[in-house]
């Protein structure tokens, strides 16, 4: 399946697969509200990516035939169920969410899809070895740039652990990179750019730095 095309709407049926996806009513964003709340430094913002800034991930993350995408910090997954209404099949998808109640709400809402509740610096444990030798996208909504380099680096090094040599997305909010890259010896390159997020918000790849 080739990416979607982010210049173009979406078709009659993703956007009934997304309607179907969504949490009934306002749980999600009441949830996510309450979550930053109880720990604005988890979660980086206080409400949900935009649609403007879902479609650029979802672009930037396609995966090749046979790959699966990998979420952290998926919240109240906006991003994911972004990537199933553009086409991705479920079984191609997982997420993982450290809040509790926030990885309950995902699995109660998306069927299908991998959810994994824990820490994101935990993936070589958390994630299933068939499952580590499939990831072809990682996206990292965890917001790092609030982290010392230390913590930064052990998140870096998970990614890195279980998908070798990709790579991962990552959005932010900051008009610079979020990540020292030099420091963790990698290469970044900001992809998009959206106006549309609130706040203004942008897709950054970062990849190992060849030697």
């Amino acid at each position: 399946m080739t990416p979607p095309d982010a210049s173009s709407s979406l078709t009659v049926d993703a956007k009934r697969g997304e309607a179907e996806a969504r949490p009934k009513g306002s749980r999600g964003v009441a949830l996510f509200f309450r979550r930053w709340m109880a720990n604005p430094l988890r979660m980086g913002s206080v409400i949900p990516s935009s649609p403007a800034l879902c479609k650029r991930l979802v672009r930037q993350a396609w995966p090749k035939d046979g790959e699966m995408v990998l979420e952290l910090g998926s919240g109240t997954g906006v991003i994911a169920r972004a990537l199933l209404a553009a086409g991705l099949a479920p079984e191609r998808l997982v997420v993982v969410e450290i809040e509790p109640d926030m990885a309950e709400m995902l699995r109660e809402t998306m069927p299908g899809v991998t959810v994994i509740e824990g820490d994101a610096r935990e993936l070589p444990r958390l994630l299933p070895q068939r499952l580590q030798d499939r990831i072809g996208s990682v996206i990292c909504g965890i917001p790092l740039v609030l982290l010392p380099v230390t913590e930064q680096r052990r998140f870096i090094d998970a990614m890195q652990a279980v998908a070798p040599g990709r790579g991962f997305l990552h959005y932010s909010y900051c008009a610079t990179s979020p990540l020292p890259w030099k420091k963790h010896d990698l290469a970044a390159k900001r992809e998009e750019w959206t106006p549309l997020n609130f706040p203004p918000a942008s897709v950054w790849r970062y990849t190992p730095q060849v030697a």
